[in-house]
């Protein structure tokens, strides 16, 4: 089975920390969408083989905020990928959504469409991290929207939240997780607060008028986030991502595991298991495109080097690990048996664990995550 994500490219306003692809200008919107529902009509053969289609278990609407949607946009939306898609009745439909956008009617109407689960951008239950983040919504706006939202019907729901903030004491993250667990939520996911280039929170750290990131501090949060996670009998099933029995995200699994994937809008990436490809990161370029019947994407053919640090990179962020029999099987003896060596070096210093032929992060691997698996990759 596969999985489709499709951007939504717009914002009501720039958070200092994003370097998405979006724009807070809706003037483009309704020749978005058309290009939109355009592209997947272009791309219905993407998964074909054999003359059939493959199913499809989950839909992502990412972005930016698809949650500015209206619901007459959003089955629109629907109403196009089920004509050129085999999407499963059981699929996983996710919309993310701000705090902000979910009034009580807002919700009644995303219910009522093929949106099963939500992913509420709340990033912290502090006014005063939200107003570094630059943040629309207040922190009673962030409780009261996942109230409301199982008030209506969803019962799969996700938050986010960011920890490593200047502005967060280790003690309001305490008060941050213990809030969310109040809510009821059966998946969270936490991200380090990470500063990318040409982004606003670069640009004032740069210039000297926000301090740096104390990375000491993002640890200790991290390591906080675990306890208290795994004291609350979440799962810790990728890096970044905690959820319940039954709750782990559909999509994102699909996405560490290697499946193929289809990106639908500017900026979004696809994956065949052959080859990689990624669209346009403008909104004009894209809808003139569009308009000509032209996919504005590039194309990459991945290597064998190149597919086995992509699956190293994955597949060690996760709880599954890294499966030793499949690299044996699909890779060349010289890059296994690299591997192994690679790994009894990391094991020796408690960085990972080998239980029946799988490689798995410690708990202390998983603060240097990127670092191990960097560390295993292989140089063609």
């Amino acid at each position: 089975m596969s999985g489709i994500y499709i951007h939504i490219p717009f914002c009501r306003k720039a958070c200092h920390y994003c370097d998405f692809h979006f724009s807070t200008s809706l003037k483009n919107k309704n020749a978005f969408l058309d290009s939109l529902k355009k592209e997947i009509e272009l791309q219905k053969d993407y998964f074909k083989t054999n003359s059939e289609n493959e199913i499809i278990e989950s839909v992502y609407l990412g972005g930016g905020t698809p949650s500015i949607l209206s619901k007459a946009e959003l089955l629109s939306i629907f109403d196009v990928l089920n004509t050129h898609f085999q999407i499963d009745s059981q699929a996983e439909i996710t919309l993310e959504a701000n705090p902000d956008d979910l009034s009580k009617e807002k919700i009644t109407e995303l219910f009522q469409t093929q949106i099963n689960r939500l992913s509420i951008g709340i990033q912290s239950f502090s006014n005063a991290d939200l107003k570094f983040l630059n943040r629309i919504h207040t922190s009673e706006d962030a409780i009261t929207s996942v109230k409301k939202s199982q008030d209506a019907g969803f019962s799969n729901i996700t938050i986010d939240l960011i920890y490593g903030i200047q502005t967060l004491t280790n003690n309001q993250w305490e008060r941050n997780l213990e809030t969310a667990f109040s809510l009821g939520v059966h998946h969270i996911s936490s991200y380090c607060l990470t500063i990318e280039p040409k982004t606003a929170l670069y640009r004032f750290i740069s210039s000297g008028k926000i301090q740096h990131i104390d990375e000491s501090k993002g640890a200790e949060q991290f390591e906080i986030l675990m306890d208290r996670m795994e004291a609350k009998n979440f799962i810790h099933y990728e890096i970044s991502n905690f959820g319940k029995e039954n709750y782990f995200s559909k999509h994102n699994s699909n996405y560490w595991k290697r499946k193929k994937y289809l990106g639908i809008g500017p900026s979004a990436h696809s994956f065949d298991g052959e080859t990689r490809q990624w669209n346009v990161s403008s909104n004009t370029a894209y809808i003139q495109s569009i308009s000509e019947q032209k996919i504005p994407s590039e194309k990459e053919i991945l290597s064998q080097s190149q597919k086995f640090n992509e699956y190293i990179l994955t597949s060690l962020r996760t709880m599954w690990g890294i499966d030793l029999s499949y690299v044996k099987q699909t890779f060349s003896s010289e890059i296994y048996s690299t591997l192994l060596n690679s790994v009894k070096k990391i094991q020796k210093v408690g960085q990972v664990n080998q239980n029946n032929n799988h490689v798995v992060l410690t708990k202390t691997g998983k603060l240097f995550a990127d670092k191990i698996a960097s560390d295993l990759f292989v140089h063609s």
